[in-house]
């Protein structure tokens, strides 16, 4: 009888722990700062906007993904201070990885974008915090897929490549199936609510949330964002 109940105590902390190790089993991802690697067409603020605007959409989308675990971006920005790493600095393999580390990471995102008068590229960098190693570089390489006015279905294909680059399944369809076809100028005024949000100025920050919600009445991001302003 004892050695019965025994086992069923062994058993139902078998079970009990597997969920937890299914949660830590899932890999870890920071998204940093990307870079402006020369654009024309639009005015500077908004390129500025998109070197932090680009890895928070990303970093939304990764999140999105049930295998995957993406740092908050307040401990990101503690790591990246720690480093003295921002927007402003380029980010190679090696700070990659020690912002990763410091993160709780196992995996750093990070990279450039150019966008020649609508013409939009993007080189995202997967580097593995364990070895520093740059383990994929993924771009918009695809012709059909190059319009600015494509950013969202642009930023959504990086992510589904940067999900098997980490060794994840794909999306599930029905995590697919809930992808929304966000404008352009939305994602554009969210980034530059982010930009004002981290300069400190609250008021253009819920005006630049505003007009992504304007844009995009469903963007949940820029909600939560122009909420965040208003609240502080």
């Amino acid at each position: 009888m004892r050695r019965t109940i025994r086992w069923l105590v062994l058993g139902l902390a078998a079970v009990s722990a597997s969920p937890l190790k299914a949660q830590e089993a899932r890999p870890v991802i920071a998204v940093l700062p990307f870079e402006n690697t020369g654009s024309y067409g639009q005015d500077k603020e908004a390129f500025e906007a998109l070197e932090v605007g680009i890895p928070a959409i990303l970093e939304a989308t990764l999140a999105a993904h049930p295998g995957a675990r993406v740092v908050e971006r307040n401990r990101l920005r503690q790591a990246l201070d720690q480093q003295k790493l921002g927007a402003a600095h380029r980010v190679d393999a090696a700070s990659a990885t020690e912002v990763a580390k410091a993160a709780g990471a196992r995996y750093a995102i990070t990279g450039t974008f150019a966008d020649f008068y609508g013409k939009f590229r993007i080189n995202a960098r997967v580097v593995d915090a364990e070895s520093g190693r740059i383990l994929k570089v993924l771009s918009n390489d695809d012709p059909k897929l190059q319009d600015r006015a494509q950013l969202a279905a642009i930023l959504q294909a990086v992510a589904d490549r940067i999900v098997g680059a980490v060794g994840l399944a794909p999306y599930p369809a029905d995590v697919a199936a809930r992808r929304r076809a966000v404008p352009t100028e939305a994602l554009t005024e969210f980034s530059r609510g982010l930009m004002f949000e981290n300069h400190g100025d609250r008021t253009k920050a819920a005006e630049a949330y505003q007009r992504a919600l304007t844009a995009a009445p469903d963007y949940d991001e820029a909600r939560d964002g122009l909420q965040r302003v208003r609240a502080g």
